[in-house]
């Protein structure tokens, strides 16, 4: 072996890791699951259209959420309440087409799931069926632990969402931290042991003190995704529109900012007024003959 070659250990590091592994495939539930066994963090973004998931998938993002934070990000919606089944299964499947690598995870909306356990089987298969997602994600703990079973019966993997549940803003009055105080940190590990106990593949974790996020990390053998959970979780999801900067207003504590593509996209969209308004577009080379 000569100094330039890869050792065997590199081989095999590349050979699993989530970013620079496998690329014939889609990443599964497996390959997650071993990453939380060698202690690899990983990252996932949402996605609602074909050519953002595209742009993800090429830098590597292992899984993707088609998250029905869609109503706030590109439905005008106020929260997500609003968002349907049909809006779901439009949006998954545009990012399945995007995608060849990437886990596609989907959200189960308001009122898809809430029901009754067959009615989130129901709507389950669907995303399943028609938009080709690799898993669903459903929020609630303990109060949706049957139907997390009965999806994971059925060969669905499932992601569940614990803490702040954004559907659930009316009965919140607003999208405050959980977890704080004795009582609300026993009921949120009660909640993690209950979801992996039902089945479910890794957990989210939304707005919960860092220190219970880390908890229920060492206490999990299912990877927890964190949304504002601290640095120790196995994983850290973001909206895309945070994290690049294109959501107008204030942005959560919880979000980093990569860039500022909203300046980018308007400083872009006001030198084209510029250059039709002056006669400089369309040019010759823009010009068929």
């Amino acid at each position: 072996m000569n100094a330039s070659s890869p050792s065997p250990a590199q081989n095999q590091a590349t050979t699993t890791s989530l970013y620079g592994g496998v690329t014939n495939r889609r990443v599964t539930v497996r390959d997650l699951a071993a990453a939380k066994q060698r202690g690899e963090k990983w990252s996932m973004l949402t996605a609602y259209d074909a050519l953002t998931a595209g742009v993800f998938d090429e830098a590597g993002t292992p899984v993707l959420l088609v998250g029905d934070s869609a109503g706030n990000c590109h439905l005008g919606y106020e929260t997500t309440v609003p968002v349907t089944m049909d809006q779901m299964v439009m949006l998954s499947a545009a990012v399945v087409r995007g995608t060849k690598r990437a886990m596609i995870v989907a959200d189960l909306p308001f009122g898809s799931y809430q029901e009754s356990p067959a009615q989130a089987m129901h709507n389950a298969a669907r995303l399943m069926k028609e938009a080709g997602v690799g898993a669903v994600k459903l929020e609630g703990g303990e109060r949706s632990a049957r139907s997390i079973e009965l999806l994971v019966e059925a060969g669905i993997p499932v992601m569940a969402h614990i803490g702040l549940t954004p559907q659930s803003v009316h009965a919140y009055g607003g999208y405050p931290v959980q977890g704080r105080g004795d009582e609300a940190a026993h009921q949120l590990l009660r909640d993690a042991k209950a979801v992996q106990q039902s089945g479910a593949f890794a957990v989210v974790l939304e707005a919960v003190p860092a220190e219970l996020a880390a908890q229920v990390t060492e206490q999990l053998m299912i990877p927890t995704v964190g949304i504002g959970g601290g640095p120790d979780t196995d994983a850290q999801v973001l909206v895309w529109t945070d994290m690049a900067g294109m959501t107008a207003g204030r942005v959560p504590k919880f979000v980093k900012q990569y860039a500022d593509l909203r300046a980018v996209l308007g400083d872009a969209a006001r030198a084209f007024a510029e250059d039709v308004r002056g006669g400089a577009f369309p040019a010759e080379e823009h010009s068929f003959h």
